[in-house]
């Protein structure tokens, strides 16, 4: 598995569709939320992979999740405990008033309440994806996130997959001439993940 094909199955239509859904939201708010979250998310799972004070207690979650059943994405998501995936968020990126959390809904236009929710959803489905990957491979789950996130710019993997745009095709204002383009919002979103993804 690579972060190509991780953020793949995370940005499914099937994903998108459930994830919004499971937590009332509009799908374009959940693929904004996710363009932008992911590449933290993942980043954060490899401080806590890597953190000697909470390596043991997060790869006994990444084995517990990788029991979860995720051939069906659809039907994972439609039973997803959004109680156990916004402690995950909590763990990675930290809750709605966090500074990272904070800065993905100003950057996806969707406020920090449904963007807790709109992750508490997918966390689950991440940590079952990674405890499974873990699980079949001989380096670990250490190794493992280290691997997947070295040298990789995830801000244009995610773009690739989404075919350089995003879904957010212009910002609501009462002027017509306020219109934001997709692709400057990515651009945004490639440049805050940056600053993210190097904080320590």
């Amino acid at each position: 598995m690579d972060v190509s094909s991780l953020f793949s199955t995370l940005l499914s239509s099937s994903s998108i569709t459930n994830v919004s859904k499971a937590t009332g939201t509009e799908k374009g708010e959940v693929k904004d939320v996710l363009t932008a979250a992911l590449p933290a998310l993942l980043n954060g799972a490899k401080e806590q992979a890597e953190d000697k004070s909470t390596q043991a207690g997060f790869l006994e979650a990444l084995a517990s999740h990788a029991k979860d059943d995720t051939s069906s994405v659809s039907g994972f998501l439609k039973n997803v405990d959004l109680k156990d995936g916004a402690a995950i968020v909590k763990h990675l990126i930290g809750g709605s008033s966090s500074s990272t959390t904070k800065e993905i809904a100003k950057e996806s236009g969707v406020s920090a309440t449904k963007v807790t929710s709109i992750l508490s959803a997918i966390a689950p489905l991440l940590m079952s994806l990674l405890g499974k990957e873990s699980e079949s491979s001989s380096t670990g789950g250490v190794d493992l996130l280290g691997s997947l996130v070295k040298n990789v710019d995830m801000g244009s993997v995610i773009s690739g997959l989404l075919g350089g745009t995003s879904s957010k095709t212009t910002k609501k204002t009462t002027s017509s001439t306020s219109k934001t383009s997709s692709s400057s919002k990515l651009s945004k979103a490639a440049s805050l993940l940056g600053g993210l993804l190097g904080k320590k």
